[in-house]
């Protein structure tokens, strides 16, 4: 009979260890998931090299300095959603966006480039007179 009450205390602490092995291994799956996506976010940035008007449209030379490679998802021109281009960049490319704007001569205009991540750049820019 002595025999038989060891088998509760071994089972119970093979469970223990099964259940701690199992939170582990999904402690370590949240983590992976949460830092790669947070190393894309943080690898992505971008500059605005240049800014030229045209006829009806604004065209903003961008290069991708980060280590990602970014989509352009929104363009706003003075706070106001614009129609452009689609615009894919790898790393290390550079690429004109073209956005659809009637702008006046000499005005200024406040222009605004989202990626899909987030990432901005917001500049000020005067139209030639």
């Amino acid at each position: 009979m002595r025999d038989r009450k060891a088998i509760t205390p071994v089972l119970s602490s093979l469970l223990l260890m099964v259940i701690a092995v199992a939170a582990m291994t999904i402690a370590i799956a949240a983590t992976y998931v949460i830092t790669d996506n947070l190393h894309d976010t943080m690898g992505e940035r971008f500059i605005i090299e240049d800014v030229w008007f045209t006829t009806d449209q604004i065209s903003i030379y961008l290069r991708n300095v980060g280590k990602v490679s970014m989509k352009i998802a929104a363009v706003y021109v003075n706070h106001t959603s614009q129609s452009f281009t689609t615009t894919e960049l790898e790393e290390d490319k550079h690429d004109w966006l073209n956005v659809t704007y009637p702008w006046t001569s000499g005005s200024v205009c406040l222009v605004k480039v989202v990626t899909s991540r987030g990432t901005k750049g917001v500049d000020y820019y005067t139209a030639p007179s």
